[in-house]
């Protein structure tokens, strides 16, 4: 199987009740242990590359590693995703370079503005079979190439999205209710409250239509625990409650994206193999180790979050 659209993705998960797992990649380890977990769990996956990402990796890796995990595994649907494509042109050499999806996030401009740039994006990706995700309302908090003071996050409003998606022809819609990108999204004491009421009003304008959350990961404690316990400093930090999620995911919500809880997988896994060998040097030792967590977070993500297991 080649690398697949998320179209039949999002149409079988919105009538099935669950939501596909939008994985970052970053290098050769994050892109085996995510796609790993999809095998062992018989789950279809999305992998995606952020600014960030393209600009550590390059593109032309990326998408040669997520090729190379086709190809070990052709029976899982993989999707290669552009996350937060900052204008048409980012989208259009994604497109060209071997994307199956991108996202245009303009939604820190205008509502004219991201319709037009929206729109243009649509046009152009739709020619090559390529899908489309554009973002209303704009999510709180700090990851990669993406960072908005709390105060400047805005709900997404319910009564633009069925002008917005008429007027722009993408695909599926990243919606804000309460998610929040990074590690560090709530301070302890605080009660994480999705807003599920616009969910299902977006819902309710936009029967059958896929909606996305961006800024999903949950900052799993234990991980956190490994990392301090071996010599990390991160300050306390809650996510997203994962009970929530999954209650997104049984909706509209197809696609739920995670990227924060597999570096502190990462983490975790590489400061505690140094504690425990401070002799070893090999880079095939230690990036084992954190391979092996962040496999394991993906496929507790797909069981009991998204609901997508043994689904394809």
């Amino acid at each position: 199987m080649a690398l697949v659209t998320t179209k039949e993705m999002f149409e079988k998960a919105y009538a099935g009740g669950y939501a596909i797992g939008a994985f970052n990649v970053n290098n050769m380890e994050i892109v085996q242990a995510i796609t790993d977990a999809a095998a062992a769990t018989r789950s279809p996956v999305i992998l995606q590359a952020s600014a960030g990402a393209r600009k550590y990796a390059n593109s032309i890796y990326l998408v040669k590693l997520v090729e190379a995990a086709v190809a070990l595994h052709p029976e899982i649907p993989m999707a290669l995703h552009l996350d937060h494509g900052a204008d048409f042109a980012v989208c259009k050499d994604c497109i060209d370079s071997g994307f199956t999806s991108v996202m245009i996030d303009y939604s820190s401009h205008s509502f004219e503005e991201n319709v037009e740039e929206s729109r243009k994006v649509a046009e152009y990706a739709h020619k090559y079979g390529v899908v489309v995700e554009a973002e209303l309302g704009t999510l709180a908090g700090v990851e990669d190439e993406v960072s908005v003071e709390s105060d400047k996050a805005m709900y997404t409003d319910p009564n633009q999205v069925e002008e917005f998606v008429k007027s722009t022809g993408v695909d599926s819609l990243a919606i804000a209710i309460g998610t929040s990108h990074g590690a560090f999204k709530f301070k302890p004491g605080q009660n994480p409250k999705l807003r599920l009421d616009i969910l299902e009003e977006v819902s309710r304008r936009l029967p059958g239509f896929p909606i996305v959350l961006h800024g999903s990961s949950s900052v799993p404690q234990e991980y956190v625990k490994i990392i301090n316990a071996n010599g990390g400093a991160l300050k306390d930090a809650i996510g997203i409650p994962e009970e929530q999620l999954r209650e997104a995911a049984k909706g509209a919500v197809c696609k739920i994206n995670i990227d924060s809880d597999l570096r502190l997988g990462m983490t975790a896994g590489i400061r505690e193999h140094f504690i425990a060998h401070p002799e070893h040097f090999d880079p095939r030792q230690y990036l084992t180790d954190g391979r092996k967590y962040v496999q394991d977070i993906v496929e507790h993500k797909i069981i009991h979050v998204l609901g997508s297991d043994n689904t394809i």
